[in-house]
Parts: C-alpha cells; structure tokens; sequence
C-alpha cells in the first residue's frame, strides 16, 4: 500500500512540473500525458482537478481503502470450519462447486487461497520448464558461423564435416 502512495506523490510532484510547463505553452497536451505517463483524457481530468480544488483534488481517494469486494474476515473463518467440519476430504476445486448451497459467491481463486493461506489446503507444485533449451547436436550439413564468432565447436571435422564437402 505504501508503495502506491510513494507513487501517487512523485506523481504529484511531476504533475506541478509538466502543468507549469504545460501552461507555458512550452509542451503540448500530448506531450504533457506522454511525460506523466497518462492518457491525454487522465491529463485533462488532473488538471480541471487541480483547478477546482487545488493540490488536494490530485489525491488518489482510493489509497488506504479497502476494497469493496473484500471478503470479511467472518465470511473467511465460515469458510474454513466449514471446509475442516464437513467437506475435510475434498478438494478445493471440488469443496467451492458445493460453496453455492452454503450461501458463499466466492471465485474459485479466492476460495482456494483463503484455504491455502489458512493451511488447511497444501499448494501445489511449481511446475517445470515446459521448454527446456539445450544445445543443438552438430549434424552434417549445419552451417558454419561466417562471421568469425567465436562458438564452442571447433574445426569443420569436429562438427562433422569430411574433409571433401568444402
């Protein structure tokens, strides 16, 4: 939360600059957005913003909220006793098709995170590498870096030239 608000203030403080230089007539809107690192209808908002109430209408109103679709720590401890009391054997993905009839309208991601978070679910494995890079078998035919970089095969022999194919 507190790098949003570490944010917002630099924010603020490059607004001041490019606005003055905006007013100036030094930079064009488009720039101005460009520089902010906003749209240009965000710029025009910040401004009109900052006309009608001063540096207090640049304050992001929404840093040190909660969110409204927060689920309440009572809907979460709910949760859990009832996962632990009747459905202990079941999967998450299996435990949040059954949250409906309990009256819950939770997503799945966010059941099996409160579960997992309250560790009454293990997390899974981190999955390999779906691609695994190695290098390339040396085949009669590969082509030959011409550009004299350096690579890890050596001669044309080595790699699998006969001596005739030149």
């Amino acid at each position: 939360m507190q790098k949003k608000a570490a944010f917002h203030e630099v924010l603020k403080m490059r607004f001041f600059d490019v606005s003055q230089r905006f007013i100036k007539g030094e930079l064009g809107c488009d720039m101005a957005a460009q520089i902010l690192g906003v749209s240009v209808s965000t710029f025009y908002r910040m401004r009109k913003r900052y006309d009608d109430e001063g540096e207090d209408g640049l304050v992001d109103r929404r840093i040190g909220k909660m969110s409204a679709r927060r689920v309440s720590s009572d809907e979460v401890m709910r949760l859990i006793s009832l996962y632990e009391t009747q459905y202990f054997d079941f999967t998450a993905k299996h435990f949040h098709e059954k949250l409906p009839g309990h009256g819950f309208r939770l997503s799945y991601t966010s059941t099996k995170n409160k579960l997992q978070d309250a560790g009454v679910v293990k997390r899974a494995k981190k999955r390999g590498q779906h691609r695994r890079k190695r290098e390339r078998r040396p085949l009669p035919g590969m082509m030959i870096h011409q550009d004299g970089s350096s690579h890890g095969k050596g001669s044309r022999e080595e790699v699998g030239f006969d001596s005739h194919d030149g």
